[in-house]
């Protein structure tokens, strides 16, 4: 037998490596900062972030989730644990309360979270019932309309719309930017039924603490453009950004396909059941103590974010 015979069958091949033996999943990328100067001040003044000690914050909840919730299936990529503390100012207790409470919310209201998708949420894109304006406010919020006027009972149930929302906020969460300044969410409730607007009550409802801030619009426009001003408004809202386009975002999710499949559409760990059972935060119920999945709308959406 020659020797190249020999080798190649003493060699084991990639495919006959135990499990054990196979080469571990290549590291994340190392976190390179996005933020501007402007908003590293910014961050420091009003988060609490200290450049120099943001990593050593970043291990410091890593440590934390490993010690405390071995079992969690979590992404713990230093970009993806600075939201939660960025959203709490660096209180490592708070910020890993708040990282349980976001997957607790997801375990535990499958019927919003199980394949979370854009392709899954067209009808709602189409309907024109979100978009986020294309212009920040003065502070560098991205501001997210919400229209319920556009939503039709009878095409698709209520949830369908929340799951746009929460596609939506989880879309321009991944930005520092948006994580220093915050999202404004502007509700339109002009021309809405009370029984359609009593469908919205229970998730747009008040300012939250953290990164989102709601306004509540009806049909005094003035009271609008006290908050937000009319040059990055759309003409709809007595604006002069011209008129209300809603393709634009609806094409920034689509292309978002893969990233949501990948965080959304995989199977959950036997392991991390545990979540629907013991994590959930002081005061959220679960789905079977709830009337239905509005009852816990406010509650789960205020966790999450």
């Amino acid at each position: 037998m020659s020797e190249e015979s020999d080798s190649l069958r003493t060699s084991p091949s990639v495919a006959s490596l135990s499990e054990n033996e196979l080469p571990p999943p290549p590291e994340p990328p190392a976190y390179v900062c996005s933020l501007t100067e402007e908003l590293v001040t910014k961050a420091r003044e009003e988060l609490q972030e200290k450049p120099e000690w943001r990593l050593r914050d970043v291990q410091a909840l890593r440590d934390m989730v490993r010690k405390e919730y071995p079992n969690l299936s979590t992404s713990l990529d230093d970009a993806f644990l600075l939201r939660f503390l960025r959203a709490r100012k660096f209180d490592y207790d708070r910020a890993l309360q708040l990282l349980i409470n976001y997957h607790s919310c997801r375990r535990s209201w499958p019927e919003v979270f199980n394949n979370l998708k854009p392709s899954a949420l067209k009808d709602v894109l189409a309907s024109g019932f979100l978009t986020v304006l294309p212009h920040t406010d003065p502070r560098g919020c991205h501001v997210v309309c919400i229209r319920p006027d556009r939503w039709i009972p009878s095409n698709y149930p209520i949830t369908e719309n929340i799951r746009a929302i929460y596609l939506t906020l989880e879309k321009l969460i991944q930005s520092e930017e948006t994580q220093v300044n915050g999202i404004v969410i502007l509700a339109d409730y002009k021309g809405v039924s009370l029984s359609k607007a009593s469908h919205f009550g229970p998730f747009i409802a008040k300012k939250v603490i953290g990164i989102l801030q709601f306004f509540l619009h009806g049909s005094d426009l003035n009271s609008l453009h006290a908050n937000l001003p009319r040059s990055i408004l759309p003409k709809e809202y007595g604006g002069t950004a011209g008129e209300l386009d809603t393709a634009t975002w609806n094409a920034v999710l689509l292309a978002s396909e893969d990233d949501f499949v990948k965080e959304f559409c995989q199977p959950v760990p036997a392991c991390d059941s545990i979540l629907g059972q013991t994590l959930l935060p002081e005061g959220l119920a679960s789905d079977a103590q709830c009337d239905d999945s509005l009852r816990a709308a406010k509650s789960q959406l205020y966790s999450c974010y």
